[in-house]
């Protein structure tokens, strides 16, 4: 019995410092419109470091150009500094892999998430970073191992982000179509699921 005390104590003792490593996932105020509805509650939050990848393309009117995202590439850490997930575009099989999307993959176990904006607001800093959006699941995938960390999101945010935005020269002249930029940013990523 005491053997079964002293195996349970020392049970407890390893278990309490990855309880105090249990995040609490607490959004910032976010601009009218942002909100994500009731009863949607955060669980996980990453803090995304990558690129907007933007290519000079032709404008609607004839002989412009602009400056048009192809995808972002962002690997999202935990405060601890691991590595949770990555962020990049890609067909959605469930849209008959035909609607190119926002997605995530959990780094660990392999789950998926895609998801379409639905709402954004300038960042409300002023610093001419990307903008907020909120996203809803449009998506979602299993990992090949049963993994299910971000098939039960059903929206995700990006907020505090910091650059990120198209250049302000560069893609000038049809002489210019084609030319990439890619622009450092950071952003925190907010998911949601239901209770």
């Amino acid at each position: 019995m005491k053997n079964c005390v002293t195996a349970l104590s020392m049970a407890f003792t390893i278990a309490l410092p990855l309880a105090a490593h249990a995040q609490t996932v607490t959004p910032p105020p976010v601009p009218a419109g942002l909100e994500v509805p009731a009863p949607n509650e955060a669980f996980l939050v990453g803090h995304a470091f990558g690129t907007q990848n933007y290519v000079c393309q032709p404008a609607k009117s004839l002989g412009q150009v602009v400056w048009t995202l192809f995808t972002p590439e962002a690997t999202l850490f935990n405060e601890q500094n691991d590595q949770l997930i990555t962020h990049f575009f890609s067909p959605n099989p469930a849209e008959s892999g035909v609607a190119i999307r926002a997605t995530w993959q959990d780094s660990r176990d392999t789950s998926i998430v895609w998801a379409r904006a639905i709402a954004s607001a300038a960042d409300p800093t002023g610093s001419g970073a990307i903008p907020w959006v909120t996203l809803v699941t449009v998506g979602t995938q299993i990992g090949p191992t049963g993994g299910t960390t971000l098939s039960k999101t059903t929206f995700v945010q990006r907020l505090n982000t910091v650059g990120g935005s198209a250049p302000e020269t560069g893609c000038d002249t049809p002489t210019d179509i084609g030319k990439k930029a890619f622009q450092p940013y950071t952003a925190d990523y907010f998911f949601y699921k239901l209770p």
